[in-house]
């Protein structure tokens, strides 16, 4: 297969011409190093690994041959100019046949009337064909144009963009900032909410009764772990006393675990520390109630040893807890129907023997109705001590002597 024949090939530029067979360049390949262009199967390029140019005699690797895209070709300016004149050209010749035909025409209207339809027809057409062309080169100018504007445009664009991603950093970072915020002001507000809560049970006289909602929720939160020990609110032992509160292990703490209900006692740090004496001594009590008219409460206490750090001033918010680990077996709360739990909840007296009752008299003294005012249990603790007094005063004189 060689070049393409066309009459009016001769108008064309030579580049478009292959050397060797004179023809139109057919699937055209160009020689690296000197430049010169043939058609592919004029220059034979599949049967050896070098080739020598036939105009200049150079020599190069048939790797190196670099093969035209035609598609690509037909897309550019230099093509459609070439299309353009060849059409133009053939206008021009057309327009002198036409001449020449107009001027017999007079005399051989008829024999020629077949002839002038088809010239006409390809006058029209070849008309149509230079607008068309006309409108893609107008086309293309318009695209090259609006290429132009885009690549001028698009610096402008990436700066905004730029400007856009900075401003989303910038939101983004502040929202953070925000969110960081929100959070401590959550936390304060949760301890705000803590110590508003606290302020509502907080107590001066060394006394607290403890109410335990939601039991049997916290129970078995203590029993997998995920909550083992609650704390009471602080209470005082008066309005410029020690500041106290009790931790409690629902299913038990160290030997007691899960065999026992463990109870203890925390010296908390006070704004009034510097001025008490320490470390702290007094006797504390607990009384777990007997919700039932029985009223067999679990009283127990324990006496400070004052060489622990437990009851030295303290220097944290809280000191180490101490207190009675075995003070009530879990199975006495657990069973069905226990009277220490009523609609789950449990009642849990704290008290700080400042008086040293007797400890005969400390089930009465914590037995005594809370809702008394804290005056008049302690009038009535006095009164009962008296009372026991002079019993055994009367039992004493009654003895008869031998």
């Amino acid at each position: 297969m060689v070049g393409i024949d066309a009459r009016n090939k001769s108008i064309l530029d030579t580049k478009y011409i292959c050397p060797t067979c004179s023809l139109i360049l057919q699937n055209p390949i160009q020689l690296p190093d000197c430049g010169h262009r043939f058609c592919e199967t004029c220059l034979n390029t599949e049967q050896k690994m070098t080739i020598k140019c036939p105009q200049c005699q150079a020599e190069i690797l048939r790797s190196d041959i670099i093969r035209a895209k035609i598609e690509d070709h037909y897309l550019t300016r230099q093509h459609q100019h070439a299309i353009l004149t060849v059409v133009r050209q053939l206008l021009a010749q057309l327009n002198d046949r036409q001449i020449d035909i107009d001027l017999p025409r007079t005399t051989t209207a008829g024999a020629g009337n077949s002839i002038t339809v088809q010239l006409e027809e390809l006058y029209e057409m070849l008309n149509i064909l230079v607008d068309g062309i006309e409108t893609l080169t107008n086309d293309q100018q318009g695209l090259t144009n609006e290429s132009l504007q885009t690549q001028m445009t698009l610096p402008v664009l990436a700066e905004e963009l730029s400007k856009v991603k900075f401003s989303i950093e910038e939101s983004n970072a502040f929202l953070e900032g925000f969110k960081h915020n929100q959070n401590i002001l959550n936390q304060d507000l949760s301890s705000l909410q803590e110590k508003i809560n606290d302020l509502q049970f907080v107590s001066y006289d060394g006394i607290l009764v403890w109410k335990i909602t939601n039991f049997q929720e916290k129970m078995i939160d203590a029993k997998f772990e995920r909550q083992t020990s609650i704390y009471s609110p602080p209470f005082y032992s008066s309005p410029n006393g020690y500041k106290m509160r009790a931790r409690l292990y629902l299913n038990g703490d160290g030997n007691a675990r899960r065999t026992h209900m463990s109870l203890f006692f925390v010296l908390m740090r006070g704004v009034n520390d510097p001025i008490l004496k320490f470390p702290f001594n007094y006797k504390v009590s607990f009384c777990l109630y007997d919700q039932t008219p029985a009223q067999r409460h679990i009283i127990d206490s324990f006496r400070p040893d004052v060489k622990s750090s437990s009851f030295q001033r303290p220097r944290s918010d809280m000191n180490i807890a101490s207190g009675i680990p075995k003070f009530i077996p879990l199975e006495a709360i657990q069973q069905e129907g226990n009277p220490y739990v009523r609609d789950d909840t449990m009642f849990i007296k704290i008290m700080v023997d400042f008086e040293e009752i007797p400890k005969t008299l400390l089930p009465y003294a914590l037995s005594l109705n809370p809702g008394l005012p804290t005056h008049i249990q302690q009038a009535m603790i006095k009164e009962e001590a008296k009372r026991r007094i002079q019993l055994r005063s009367n039992d004493q004189l009654q003895i008869p002597q031998v």
